[in-house]
């Protein structure tokens, strides 16, 4: 599993971590409203990430390109 992110540390949308990875707190709004957005809290209008599904969302998004399969040869 990838450990970009302490699994026991709570992200805020404005932490230079969240913004260099999901973008723009707009980007992230847009992101959470078509549900592509990784799991998170809503604290009445904060929005809060936690670590492990912050690493578990970016693991998910993992694309493998090494992959070499015969039968596409």
């Amino acid at each position: 599993m990838t450990q970009l992110f302490d699994d026991d540390r709570h992200y805020q949308t404005t932490d230079p971590e969240i913004i260099a990875l999901l973008g723009s707190k707009d980007k992230q709004a847009q992101m959470r409203h078509y549900k592509r957005s990784p799991a998170y809290f809503r604290l009445g209008r904060k929005i809060i990430y936690h670590g492990a599904d912050l690493n578990s969302w970016a693991d998910a998004q993992r694309v493998d390109t090494c992959v070499n399969d015969i039968n596409n040869i």
